[in-house]
């Protein structure tokens, strides 16, 4: 895929790199690691999804501590605004990609042609502390859904929270919500994204892709 292998120009020998979730991720770090030598980087992945894959490509995986200290992160993102905007967390994984982006110096982002919107309208992912759920839900009052397993159990995640599912319709002020969200007790994180990436792949099929920059 032509948009992987201009991607991926970006990594240079003795790099730290941040990788967050999903499947754009998994399927950029087994394409990549067949085309270029990744023995001299290292990588801090945000889901055990995308641990399991490093350590199945052979990848050198480095503790949480060397986060201050990311180069670059590759992410991929559930809904992209026309000012850059994004929501993520569909995986699950919103608090520690948060956290990744945040502390690189430089982050990446990976996504098909559809992901790209005028305005965000999709449900936001918020990770709430389990003790807090009620008051969450009835602080936030929307159409709000617990994120469940197809068994019927609530999805966990890895840092052993919930997952609210919030419909906020057509969202005009990403980065007053995701601070309005943020303010409430017992609220983890939220997967609204208004502290843009630097680059993104708008990736339209194997041959063609397009980059916009912040």
């Amino acid at each position: 895929m032509k948009a992987f292998d201009d991607a991926a120009k970006y990594l240079k020998d003795g790099m730290i790199v941040g990788l967050g979730s999903g499947s754009t991720i998994s399927a950029f770090l087994e394409y990549i690691a067949k085309k270029i030598n990744m023995k001299q980087i290292r990588v801090i992945p945000t889901s055990l999804q995308i641990k399991l894959k490093a350590e199945e490509l052979g990848l050198d995986i480095c503790d949480d501590s060397l986060i201050p200290n990311i180069d670059l992160v590759y992410d991929g993102a559930d809904e992209i605004d026309s000012n850059l905007n994004m929501i993520k967390g569909g995986g699950g994984a919103l608090l520690k990609e948060k956290v990744v982006m945040h502390a690189a110096k430089n982050s990446i982002i990976l996504a098909k042609h559809d992901k790209f919107v005028e305005k965000l309208s999709r449900r936001v992912p918020i990770e709430v502390l389990p003790y807090a759920r009620n008051y969450v839900i009835k602080s936030i009052n929307r159409d709000i859904r617990i994120r469940m397993l197809e068994k019927g159990y609530p999805f966990i995640t890895e840092n052993g929270n919930i997952i609210l599912d919030v419909d906020f319709g057509r969202i005009e002020d990403p980065y007053k919500l995701e601070r309005e969200i943020k303010s409430i007790a017992g609220v983890m994180e939220v997967g609204i994204f208004s502290r843009s990436a630097n680059i993104y792949y708008r990736v339209i099929d194997n041959e063609r892709f397009e980059i916009r920059y912040r």
